[in-house]
This record gives structure tokens, C-alpha cells and sequence, in this order.
């Protein structure tokens, strides 16, 4: 019973310590940490602390509840606090580029639109793309643990097949130039999706030259 007791009162230690930890400040973005990060911390916590639990014998249990609960919660909340601290560097580095860095769950999407990357009805990287596109290889080969899916779209002018193979070419060209600067292949996806998925209407200058663009998105290997 009292072994029981211990590895209660150490697992409850470790909540609480756990809770301190995930409240501290990002010393990369100077915020505090996202929910998601502090979610996988606490579900970690508590498998590694059963894990612990489980592992040690009857009168180390309570010490195994505890190094289990903080070893479960830095793996669970590695990964959100992983991305957090690369998607600041990708904002450093892409500051001023015209490329915008959005966040979604602990994916992190680059928006090159066309302007930076590829002139009209063209699949030949500017000048300005291959400047912007050395700030990402920068950073993923910093983060490699990361996977690059690059997708190309297009506006609606033109076939549909001329678009979607238009997109493909544009796609395997920045993914060419990644690889180019020593981002290992085996992290890099590309595919063209042509003109759907838009992100403005067709109907207008204004939204074609919008649904013309190239996304990267960095992802989780694991």
C-alpha cells in the first residue's frame, strides 16, 4: 500500500512540476509555449509515468513514476516546441521577402507566390526565388527532422492539363534547387495540383496572380 502511495504522491510531484515547465516562456519567440506542445508534454507525462511505474521495482517506484513522467513529457511535447522554434527561425530568415510563414497544428506553410518564384507562364527560378529559397535550405538542414512537401498551383487560364502539368514542372524545380543546396532528397516531396484548390477567385487580375504560387510545407518526419 505504501508503494502505491509513493508512486501516487511522485506522479502528482510530477504533474506539477510538469505544469511549471510547460507555463515557461519560448526563449526562441518570447512567448509562451502552444497548447499543443503543452498537450503532447502532458499525455507524455502520464504514459511515462505508468511506464515507470510498471518498470521499477516495488520500492523504486515512486522515483520511476517520476523520471518517467518528465522523460514522457519532453518527448510529447518535443515536437510542438520543435516546430515553434524553427517556424521563428523561417520568420527571421523570410522576413521581407514576400513569402508569407503561416502556422496549422505543427505544420508550417511557406507561400511563395508567383511575383518571387516564377514569372508568367514560366518554370525557370528567378533570381529573387533562388535568394529566398537559400533561406529555407538554411534553416531545414538546421531542423532535419523535418519534411518539405512542395506544391505548385496555378490560376484557372490555360487547359487544365497545361496547368496541372505546369505546376508539376514548377514543384520539381524548387524541390531541384533545395536538394541543389544539400537539403537531403529523402525529406523533399513535390506535386502539382494545376488550378485547383484556389485561394482567390479566378475572376479577377488581383486573385489569379494570388492562386499562382508555390507552398512548402514542413512537417513532422516523426
Amino acid at each position: 500500500m505504501n508503494h502505491k502511495k509513493h508512486a501516487l504522491t511522485a506522479l502528482v510531484a510530477g504533474s506539477a512540476l510538469l505544469l511549471s515547465a510547460c507555463q515557461t516562456t519560448n526563449p526562441y519567440t518570447n512567448e509562451s509555449q502552444n497548447a499543443k506542445a503543452t498537450n503532447g508534454a502532458i499525455i507524455g507525462a502520464i504514459a511515462g509515468a505508468a511506464i515507470g511505474v510498471a518498470s521499477s521495482s516495488k520500492s523504486d517506484r515512486g522515483k520511476g513514476a517520476l523520471i518517467g513522467a518528465a522523460s514522457g513529457a519532453a518527448v510529447g511535447g518535443g515536437v510542438g516546441y520543435y516546430m515553434d522554434v524553427q517556424e521563428a527561425e523561417l520568420r527571421k530568415q523570410l522576413q521581407s521577402t514576400g513569402v508569407s510563414v503561416t502556422r496549422s497544428g505543427n505544420n508550417i506553410i511557406l507561400n511563395m507566390p508567383n511575383e518571387v518564384t516564377f514569372g508568367v507562364d514560366q518554370s525557370q527560378l528567378s533570381a529573387r526565388a533562388k535568394q529566398v529559397l537559400n533561406s529555407v535550405a538554411l534553416v531545414a538542414k538546421e531542423y532535419d527532422e523535418t519534411r518539405l512537401n512542395i506544391v505548385g498551383y496555378t490560376d484557372s487560364t490555360g487547359s487544365e492539363s497545361y496547368n496541372l502539368r505546369l505546376s508539376q514542372v514548377r514543384a520539381s524545380e524548387v524541390a531541384n534547387y533545395l536538394m541543389s543546396q544539400n537539403v537531403a532528397p529523402r525529406r523533399i516531396v513535390s506535386q502539382g495540383m494545376g488550378e485547383s484548390r484556389p485561394i482567390a477567385s479566378n475572376n479577377t487580375q488581383q486573385g489569379r496572380a494570388q492562386n499562382r504560387r508555390v507552398e512548402i510545407v514542413l512537417s513532422p518526419i516523426n
